[in-house]
């Protein structure tokens, strides 16, 4: 997203751009919302595997877009290219450093809900 964002700032006249409405810029935080409400609906609503991995995709995304404004969030004006528009890159390492701790312990977490399962007789 940084990536993309910075293609935006240094060239609005390349492939992706600013979006404003009403001389408004509507940020890419906005759009993460609308991705991760609208995926998460359908995957609690519809009951269908094969699209399953796109909308999982879809949210990752949504994520992305939503993680990559956390400065803004936060201050609740635009900090991104200042000194306060640093947290999100620091949230975004952390999230995605938790998430490899996940995936990378995932045969751990499973042996431990399989243990607790065997205590308390949940088998």
């Amino acid at each position: 997203m940084r990536w993309i964002t910075y293609q935006i700032h240094t060239r609005p006249s390349g492939l992706f751009r600013d979006i404003s409405v009403g001389g408004h810029h509507i940020h890419h935080l906005v759009w993460g919302i609308f991705l991760i409400l609208i995926t998460g609906y359908l995957m609690l609503a519809f009951d269908a595997p094969r699209l399953r991995d796109g909308l999982a995709l879809l949210f990752g995304i949504g994520a992305a877009l939503t993680l990559d404004e956390f400065a803004l969030w936060l201050r609740l004006e635009d900090v991104y290219w200042r000194k306060e528009g640093r947290w999100s890159v620091d949230v975004a390492i952390i999230v995605a450093a938790i998430l490899a701790l996940a995936l990378i312990g995932w045969p751990f977490w499973r042996d431990i809900e399989l243990e607790i399962r065997h205590l308390f007789g949940l088998f």
